[in-house]
């Protein structure tokens, strides 16, 4: 891959750059900044498996880009952005805010480089914040007191669980997570879910490049699943899904002047040849 990638600035103490992290695996793959050689090192192993995967990280901005405007205009005026990820062109308050002015948000993360820097970033916003949490402490998350003084739980709330939920091990339920979180959201609230997928015996080439992906996270990051289409669909739970449902994430809803990414034209024929098209849900739920 091209080199793309500046010094990087501020780092907390006590962060080891030396080991992985995916949050700036992720930066890297959309060409950021905030990254370290043993990051590029894991991407460009991962390209390796899946040479399109910078093309399928821009699709899933572009996904999230169109499912906050889809909520936006659907009346919802406040955002909860789990493992929101480093900052990046497009992000959930910015366009919220684009397309609802005064919407708000809250982003938790458990990364204290993604804190750092978000925080930056959300110096001069009045409607937008950060708290540093787990999504395997739900609870937490829904008691933190800066999340209640940001957001009214007796107002719909859209929340986000994009790119989380594939690096929660098995053992860590996160089918319970998902319904816990849910639960706690008032009636008209949206969930919106991305997630790695593995076809299984339906597409044995795409099957193949999942499981070499999951091994590859597993050892060099210690987390990653990509899972069943059933599987997925379970963390809707207590919603029912909006049309088009859970579906590869260049499907839902899209707007053909998003797909041209770095010169790479990734729908069309490109997208039904591309194994890595194929191993990424997402959808939206509606809780009624």
């Amino acid at each position: 891959m091209r080199e793309r990638h500046g010094p990087a600035s501020k780092i907390p103490p006590g962060v080891d750059t030396s080991v992985p992290n995916i949050a700036r695996v992720y930066d890297y793959m959309l060409g950021g900044t905030i990254n370290f050689p043993a990051d590029r090192h894991l991407a460009e192993l991962a390209l390796q498996i899946a040479p399109d995967a910078p093309a399928m990280a821009q699709a899933h901005r572009a996904f999230l880009r169109r499912a906050v405007r889809h909520l936006a205009a659907a009346g919802i005026r406040q955002f909860l952005d789990i493992g929101s990820g480093l900052p990046t062109q497009g992000n959930t308050h910015e366009i919220a805010e684009t397309a609802a002015p005064g919407a708000r948000t809250v982003y938790v993360d458990i990364d204290p480089v993604v804190i750092l820097h978000t925080r930056e970033l959300l110096a001069s916003s009045p409607t937008a914040t950060i708290i540093q949490a787990d999504i395997r402490d739900p609870d937490h998350i829904l008691k933190h007191e800066h999340l209640r003084d940001h957001l009214d739980f007796s107002q719909p709330v859209a929340l986000l669980m994009c790119a989380i939920l594939h690096h929660l091990h098995d053992h860590e339920s996160p089918t319970e997570i998902s319904r816990h979180l849910v639960s706690a959201l008032p009636p008209g609230s949206h969930v919106v879910i991305s997630h790695f997928h593995n076809p299984g015996s339906s597409r044995p080439d795409v099957a193949l490049q999942a499981t070499e992906s999951e091994r590859l996270f597993n050892e060099k990051l210690g987390t990653g699943r990509w899972r069943s289409r059933d599987e997925i669909t379970s963390y809707f739970s207590g919603t029912d899904l909006v049309d088009p449902g859970l579906v590869y994430i260049p499907d839902w809803r899209p707007d053909p002047d998003e797909y041209q990414f770095r010169g790479t034209r990734y729908y069309g024929d490109y997208a039904y040849k591309s194994l890595t098209y194929h191993s990424w849900l997402g959808g939206v739920g509606r809780k009624d």
